[in-house]
C-alpha cells in the first residue's frame, strides 16, 4: 500500500474533487437515512480529503490501516477522531448514521471473502435506518489496463514528482508497480511500491450487502464513474 509515499499522497491527488464528491455524498444520505443522528465514520479515510468538507454537517470520524496517513489526518483536521484498523475486522464499538468507504479503498481486501467480511464490520456499525456508502474499484469485465503505462505527475514550489506505474492482472487481482521520482530541497529520491486491487463482480458486491443484512442500489455512475454501492439498514 502506501508504505513510502504517505507524504505524497495529496499532491499526486491533487486533481480529485473532494468538496464536490462529498456534497454527492450529502444528498445520498439525506435521501435515504433514517436514522435520527448524525454520526459518520470514513472508512479508508487515507489524510481526510472527504472529512474536511463533512464535519460541519456530520459528526465525522475516520479510520485507516495506515499509521502515517492516520498522522497526516490528525494534523490537517484538528477535534476529529481517527481510529486505526483494518476495515475487514474493526470494532468501534458502537454505531453510526453514516459509513463510507471511498476512492476504491474497498479493492484493497482483495478476495470475495474479504469483501464480505469488509462489508459485514462496516455494516455491523450502522444504526438502524443508517446508510452504508461503498466505492468499488472496477470489475473483472470493466478493467482495461493489463499492462498498460500510467503516469501522474506533482509539481509545487518545494517538490516536482513524477509516479510511473505499469499493471497487470492475476485472476481477480490487479496489481500495480510504481515507481516514484520525487525531488525536493533536500534532493532526489526514487523508491517503489507494489499495489494489489480485487476486481469484484456486481453480484459479489450485491450478495455481500445482502449477507450483511442490508438493502442495496447501485449507481452506476457514482462520483468518479466507478459507479457506488449504497446500503442501507432496515428499521
Amino acid at each position: 500500500m502506501f508504505t513510502k509515499s504517505e507524504a505524497f499522497y495529496d499532491a499526486i491527488y491533487s486533481w480529485k474533487k473532494y468538496e464536490r464528491e462529498a456534497a454527492q455524498v450529502r444528498g445520498i444520505v439525506k435521501s435515504r437515512k433514517r436514522s435520527e443522528g448524525n454520526a459518520l465514520l470514513d472508512v479508508a479515510c487515507g489524510t481526510g480529503g472527504h472529512i474536511a468538507y463533512l464535519r460541519d454537517e456530520f459528526a465525522v470520524e475516520g479510520l485507516d490501516l495506515d499509521p502515517k496517513m492516520l498522522e497526516i489526518a490528525r494534523t490537517r483536521h484538528p477535534g476529529v477522531p481517527f481510529h486505526h484498523g483494518d476495515m475487514v475486522d474493526f470494532d468501534l464499538g458502537r454505531p453510526f448514521d453514516v459509513v463510507i468507504c471511498l476512492f476504491s479503498s474497498i479493492g484493497y481486501v482483495k478476495t470475495a471473502t474479504r469483501l464480505g467480511q469488509a462489508i459485514a464490520t462496516m455494516a455491523r456499525h450502522l444504526r438502524p435506518g443508517g446508510v452504508l456508502v461503498v466505492e468499488p474499484y472496477f470489475s473483472p469485465t470493466t478493467w482495461k489496463q493489463d499492462r498498460m503505462p500510467g503516469a501522474n505527475q506533482a509539481e509545487q514550489p518545494d517538490l516536482k514528482l513524477v509516479r510511473m506505474m505499469v499493471s497487470s492482472r492475476e485472476g481477480t487481482v490487479a496489481k500495480f508497480d510504481l515507481h516514484y521520482l520525487v525531488g525536493t530541497p533536500v534532493g532526489v529520491e526514487y523508491f517503489t511500491e507494489r499495489h494489489e486491487l480485487g476486481l469484484f463482480t456486481a453480484e459479489e458486491y450485491r450478495a455481500a450487502f445482502a449477507a450483511a443484512g442490508l438493502d442495496v442500489d447501485h449507481d452506476e455512475h457514482g462520483l468518479i464513474g466507478r459507479g457506488l454501492y449504497i446500503g442501507t439498514r432496515p428499521i
